[in-house]
């Protein structure tokens, strides 16, 4: 194994779990991304009370603290060589509030759970990431997470009511929307007198025409009208505070829905059309791109013309069945007018779960193709504005094409948001350097195309380094700000989202074949939860004196 700083003591007051042993860290060094660094220490708290204990004892200590949920994030946000804070067992759940469409969930509650509690009142907590099965609602609130529903509800951002925040001297609060910020925990009075310095007519805060944002901080939604310091908590990934429980607003549960799956020749004409249906009041707008389609039809019949270059997937909701009708109508009628070569529709569930199983159809196949390719997410996040999006596209095709580097495209087109999955062939020379040659030509890219690199999910370390090519310097230097304010002893997740002068994208990469092996026993477990998908199991549970 590669040399480590030497473990830390357990904090003296401290009453969860603290583990030093290499098994122990080994199973916190890799997440959902492409990176791999196993931590100096792992703690994980018993209570929000514990969590306000270790952050004391880390800045009485010096002690740099990263924390992390399901460890589900692509951005490496959760991954680093400090002392790794689990709050995924920060479980506690509170009654739903049917009439005021409020609940509280713990950091450590999983979206997919929230939503069951949410379900038995007709509620539910709309944004909808993939991966709501098994994120955590403090990892989601930590990043702003989004999803497909975007195009109609929004972020993360929009749906949190309040905050149970842990600052930077151990003090914790409340932070809500509407109520007075608690300004006697210096943190809050300081990051209070940074807004107000930097005003929201300051240039920079936002790029323009970009519909979801998930890097940089949230100044600007902040300090604009009805803005909130809870706009700017959110989506800070642990750099400002640590959540230990999150309020959430809940919507009612559409009663009717419908999908509409759409196949056209261009890319241009998908692009356009998935702009008109959420004019035309989609819910989402899914693109599946000639790179995902080819990738698709591997794997058997697919039902899609082979010379498709796109198809949309768009979702329809409502509160009675006329009104989705008549949306369905409405977003078909554009489909048509982009020249749609094929049309089908689905209005009862197991119509539509057919249509949406294409979606889902590459993601075994890709997993089948390791170990000689590996799906590498490094440039997955890119979100441009809607009239760029088919630029962005081809862009990223050209990029991937230059590269000798197969890869996937899809996305949330009504939001011009992509993920992109490169395949990357581990065994042939010089792989590493065509990686980080195909991240800085697209982060290039999607610069000159006034996109942000990270839609949905975070900047992490992984987007960090890039702040200054992605960012004006005004932004930069207000965020900057923000970070100093809330963490002037730089202990609360360093090195993400505000990277230091020397940082890099990555160093080890977890499909690197000729990085450092991990412990047999937290090699298996880790190999277990990705093929598994299974990112919220408890990584302690598989080794002993894990209660």
């Amino acid at each position: 194994m590669p040399a480590h700083p030497p473990p830390v003591d357990r904090p003296p007051e401290f009453r969860g779990i603290f583990r030093t042993d290499l098994d122990a860290r080994a199973l916190y060094a890799e997440g959902a991304g492409i990176a791999r660094t196993v931590p100096r220490a792992v703690a994980v708290p018993a209570d929000p009370e514990d969590v306000a204990t270790l952050v004391r004892w880390a800045r009485q200590t010096g002690t740099p603290l990263i924390p992390r949920g399901s460890g589900s994030g692509m951005a490496a946000g959760a991954v680093g060589p400090h002392l790794l804070v689990d709050l995924s067992r920060l479980r506690q759940m509170g009654a739903v509030d049917a009439e005021g469409r409020r609940v509280v969930a713990g950091a450590g509650i999983r979206l997919a759970e929230v939503n069951a509690a949410a379900r038995a009142y007709g509620l539910r907590v709309p944004v909808d990431p993939s991966s709501a099965d098994f994120c955590t609602v403090g990892g989601m609130a930590a990043t702003n997470a989004a999803g497909a529903r975007s195009l109609r509800y929004g972020a993360t951002r929009e749906w949190v009511q309040g905050l149970h925040a842990v600052f930077d001297t151990g003090e914790a609060a409340w932070i809500r929307r509407g109520t007075p910020a608690p300004l006697r925990i210096p943190a809050v009075a300081r990051l209070t007198a940074v807004c107000t310095a930097v005003g929201p007519v300051s240039p920079g805060l936002r790029h323009p025409g970009v519909r979801k944002e998930s890097s940089g901080y949230a100044l600007a939604d902040a300090l604009a009208a009805g803005g909130d310091l809870v706009d700017l908590l959110v989506g800070s990934e642990g750099t400002l505070a640590l959540f230990t429980a999150i309020e959430w607003r809940l919507d009612p549960i559409p009663a009717a829905t419908a999908t509409l799956l759409a196949v056209f020749a261009t890319l241009d004409d998908a692009a356009a059309c998935a702009v008109a249906a959420g004019a035309a009041g989609a819910a989402a707008c899914e693109l599946l791109d000639r790179t995902f389609l080819d990738i698709a039809h591997s794997g058997g019949p697919t039902g899609i013309p082979g010379d498709a270059e796109a198809v949309l997937l768009i979702a329809l909701e409502g509160s009675t069945s006329d009104e989705v009708r008549q949306r369905l109508e409405s977003v078909r009628d554009e489909a048509h007018r982009f020249h749609a070569s094929m049309l089908r529709e689905a209005v009862d569930a197991e119509q539509e779960r057919t249509l949406w199983a294409l979606r889902h159809a590459a993601s075994p196949i890709l997993a089948s193709l390791a170990p000689r390719l590996r799906s590498m997410q490094f440039i997955e996040d890119g979100c441009v504005p809607p009239d760029r999006f088919p630029a962005y596209v081809r862009g990223v095709r050209q990029a991937l094409e230059r590269a000798g580097c197969p890869g996937v495209i899809f996305g949330h087109a009504g939001d011009a948001h992509a993920h992109v999955n490169p395949l990357v062939d581990t065994s042939a020379s010089g792989w590493r350097d065509r990686v980080r040659g195909l991240l800085d030509e697209v982060v290039a890219l999607t610069v000159d195309l006034g996109g942000t690199l990270a839609g949905e999910h975070g900047d992490g370390r992984l987007r960090a380094p890039f702040w200054a090519q992605s960012w004006a310097p005004a932004a930069v230097s207000a965020f900057h700000a923000i970070k100093q304010a809330a963490d002037p002893s730089h202990l609360l997740n360093p090195g993400c989202k505000v990277a230091p002068p020397d940082a890099t994208p990555f160093t080890t990469l977890r499909h690197d074949p000729a990085a450092e092996a991990l412990p047999e026993t937290a090699r298996a477990v880790l190999d277990e939860i990705e093929r598994r998908r299974d990112w919220s199991r408890f990584r302690l549970a598989a080794l002993p004196d894990a209660s």
